[in-house]
């Protein structure tokens, strides 16, 4: 098989290059490729400076999915920040195929791995990809969506997303670009989505409805979750954790309370934001929840007792790091939200 390249280099930092994948150009032979290219030129291309290209290569490496049930397909990240050996591939990601196409949930964190899920795709079918479906507007889900902004595809996102991204993409490409290194950003721009939900929608792909929802702030402000009628499997996106500490960038009494009305959800399984890949449903929130209430419960302590927030943040929830993957990397933060959020109630 052949794909469609283009190299893309940076104009600073010793002009790093990269191949960047154009997507729908796929062909068994290189002569199919570039009769496909000759035909119908890309109308846009990734940013960053283009020195040589478009051309037909053999098809490069995809990430790798496991059918975790029918049709549905799922990538598990690393527990991990982002850094130069995993190059931000740090949350899960899946596909749903239906009948008519195909829709994806999340996209990582960077260009780089939006291609990578297109071949994982095309190894599988020839359906177009139909739907990309951000669950919320932190990077490592949605930084690899624009290779499918120019294929056909609707992006989809909760209602609060597009001024989330517009707010803070500029922010998280600096810190991706110092923790994954700037080569491997190239080609990366947020998109914004093209369907909003502002409560729920459906999305048939064929035989196969999906139920979209948007929750109120709770692990963020822009949380959306996706549910297989067919198979009653729950992407949850961070909504859910498991191993990797949760982390709050939204509200802690709000994140409490769609817990409990996602609860009510007709799934039996989900597929978390981190870990898993897969766990049991309601069972699979008992952690996280253990976890939001002890940080409830030991931030409310900390306030009664007067302590101010820099003397309390190392104490505030401190039994739960044995449980927990990445604690001191997220939970000073999650305490510092916390406090700061309860102490004005």
């Amino acid at each position: 098989m052949f794909e469609a390249i283009l190299t893309i280099c940076l104009l600073t930092d010793g002009g790093a290059c990269r191949n960047a994948l154009l997507p729908g150009y796929e062909a068994t032979t290189r002569e199919a490729c570039e009769t496909a290219l000759a035909a119908s030129p890309p109308a846009s291309l990734p940013e960053g400076q283009a020195p040589s290209g478009p051309e037909c290569k053999p098809v490069g490496a995809s990430l790798d999915f496991e059918e975790v049930a029918p049709g549905i397909f799922v990538h598990r990240g690393q527990i991990a920040e982002p850094d130069r050996d995993n190059r931000g591939d740090v949350s899960n990601i899946g596909f749903i195929i239906g009948r008519d196409s195909v829709a994806i949930v999340d996209t990582g964190s960077a260009r780089w791995v939006g291609e990578a899920i297109w071949r994982a795709i095309r190894a599988r079918t020839d359906l177009p990809v139909s739907h990309v479906i951000l669950t919320h507007m932190h990077p490592d889900h949605v930084f690899g969506a624009s290779v499918f902004a120019g294929t056909g595809a609707r992006i989809v996102g909760h209602a609060a997303l597009t001024r989330a991204l517009a707010d803070r993409q500029e922010n998280y490409r600096e810190s991706l670009a110092t923790l994954i290194g700037p080569s491997e950003l190239l080609g990366t721009a947020a998109v914004a989505p093209d369907i909003i939900v502002q409560d729920s929608m459906q999305i048939d792909l064929g035989d196969r409805l999906l139920e979209l929802r948007s929750w109120p702030i709770g692990h963020t402000g822009t949380d959306l979750t996706v549910l297989d009628q067919k198979t009653a499997m729950l992407f949850t996106g961070d909504l859910i954790f498991e191993r990797h500490l949760p982390a709050l960038d939204g509200s802690l009494g709000g994140w409490q309370a769609v817990l409990t009305e996602l609860a009510g959800l007709p799934a039996t399984r989900i597929v978390p934001g981190h870990g898993g890949p897969v766990l049991d449903w309601p069972d699979g929130s008992a952690a996280v929840q253990r976890y939001l209430k002890i940080l409830e419960n030991d931030t409310r302590a900390a306030i009664d007792a007067g302590r101010r927030l820099g003397d309390a943040v190392s104490d505030i929830a401190a039994s739960e790091a044995p449980r927990w993957q990445l604690f001191e990397a997220f939970n000073p933060r999650n305490a510092t939200v916390a406090f700061t959020e309860l102490e004005w109630e």
